[in-house]
């Protein structure tokens, strides 16, 4: 970000006479709610900072650090006293003044755009350091950004920069947004289809190599017979022999390999009867295994068409939710799919047996969605509170919708709590009591 235009930006938020709220929407972007109704964004994304304006920002997590509780504690409903640039850098700095039934507390927000020192820090009244985006220790930088320090000054900043119009302050947030977006959006596009794509021949590689039921068979019974001839002949076979010539049950001459990890004939035998039990049972379920193979290639290809059709990277990732790290991890289904949006956890059947899945082990007061009438994947909105976002329901109906269908349209989703549903048979149902929204795609 250009020094003159952080300047152009503080004169305009010098018109906000108090932030109603502030909070954290991305890892690195702080959203400021002002007073007649606007917001305001600021990404401290180290290298790519900078302030923006965008009607229609995904909040795609719920966060709850030290950071994030201070900042709330601390902005909050606050008067803003005075906001400027600190001269020789670019610097933003928030005085802020909570007015409490006891006495007025006084807070000073510190923006950093400053390359490698980007941060966004939290101050007291005596420019102690309460608390920060980014701490740093010693041991990376010699300007210590630790909570109850004093903050270090900044080296000061020699400006090289050829100054240009801005024009309208606010119409310059709203395209920086837009270009930058643009410029990110292609990049990520791009890259999440590509692999995709290599996502979808792996599995199609796999579904190719999938021997047919009946060459199982045959091999099943091949083995079988090789297990009975070794058995018919113990008495000819030596302990040390790797191959046996013997005459089959039609009096036909058959040379057989013993199993490498056979230590006898009879041993040998048993081995060859497990594997001939094995490929008969698996000539039994291969359809399964290509199903399920062609739900998850079904799946990805609907994701492609998701993301050929976002229109921002913030509503990408949405798609391509970060794995939670718990300690003790949980054993996912293989055919759901688990969304997060707005604190929310969305899951997703790829196919029938993870839909079945879905349904028995939800809770009462989950909210299922399903298209109106028509064939289409599960959906479960889990939900331990009270009140239900109407955007996690819309964010819901729509996965519903892109993942049961490649068409374009008006489709009708029904929703209800899980309570509502009752299973006739596996992943079939009857539902009361339900709502129903319209999804265009």
């Amino acid at each position: 970000m250009k020094r003159y235009e952080l300047v152009k930006i503080c004169h305009y938020l010098k018109r906000f006479k108090k932030i109603n709220s502030i909070y954290r929407v991305d890892d690195t972007i702080v959203k400021m709610e002002f007073d007649k109704n606007e917001s305001v964004y600021f990404d401290l994304k180290k290298g790519e900072s900078y302030i923006f304006k965008n009607d229609d920002f995904k909040v795609s997590k719920v966060y709850g650090a030290p950071f994030d509780i201070v900042l709330k504690k601390r902005c909050n409903s606050a008067f803003i006293k005075d906001i400027k640039v600190l001269p020789n850098n670019k610097v933003l700095r928030f005085e802020l003044e909570q007015k409490r039934s006891y006495k007025a507390i006084k807070t000073y927000l510190q923006l950093e755009f400053t390359g490698r020192h980007t941060n966004f820090i939290i101050l007291d009244e005596d420019m102690t350091i309460l608390e920060a985006l980014r701490h740093i220790d010693s041991s990376v930088s010699y300007r210590v950004i630790q909570n109850g320090l004093p903050l270090p000054d900044l080296p000061p900043f020699e400006s090289k920069e050829q100054e240009k119009e801005i024009g309208d302050v606010e119409d310059f947030l709203y395209q920086e947004f837009k270009k930058r977006e643009q410029k990110r959006l292609f990049g990520a596009i791009n890259q999440k289809l590509i692999e995709i794509q290599k996502k979808i021949e792996k599995l199609k590689k796999i579904k190719n190599s999938l021997k047919k039921p009946e060459e199982l068979l045959e091999k099943s019974k091949k083995l079988k017979e090789s297990a009975e001839l070794i058995l018919a002949n113990l008495h000819l076979i030596k302990p040390y022999q790797k191959k046996i010539e013997v005459f089959d049950f039609k009096g036909n001459k058959r040379e057989i390999t013993l199993p490498k990890e056979a230590k006898t004939p009879s041993q040998a035998a048993d081995i060859l009867y497990n594997e001939s039990k094995k490929l008969k049972n698996k000539s039994k379920n291969i359809h399964i295994e290509k199903e399920n193979l062609d739900s998850k290639i079904r799946y990805l290809e609907n994701l492609q068409n998701i993301v050929k059709s976002v229109k921002s990277v913030d509503e990408l990732k949405l798609y391509f939710p970060k794995k939670e790290k718990t300690k003790r991890r949980q054993k996912s289904f293989d055919g759901v799919e688990n969304f997060y949006f707005m604190g929310y956890k969305i899951s997703l059947g790829k196919n029938e047996k993870a839909n079945a899945y879905l349904l028995k082990n939800s809770k009462m007061n989950d909210i299922w969605l399903h298209l109106k009438d028509i064939p289409s994947t599960h959906v479960i909105i889990r939900n331990d509170k009270k009140e239900l976002p109407f955007e996690v329901i819309e964010f819901a109906a729509n996965l519903c919708v892109k993942f049961s269908t490649s068409s374009k349209g008006v489709y009708l989703v029904d929703f209800t709590k899980r309570r509502n549903v009752k299973i006739v048979k596996e992943a079939q149902v009857n539902y009361v009591d339900y709502q129903t929204i319209r999804v265009t795609v």
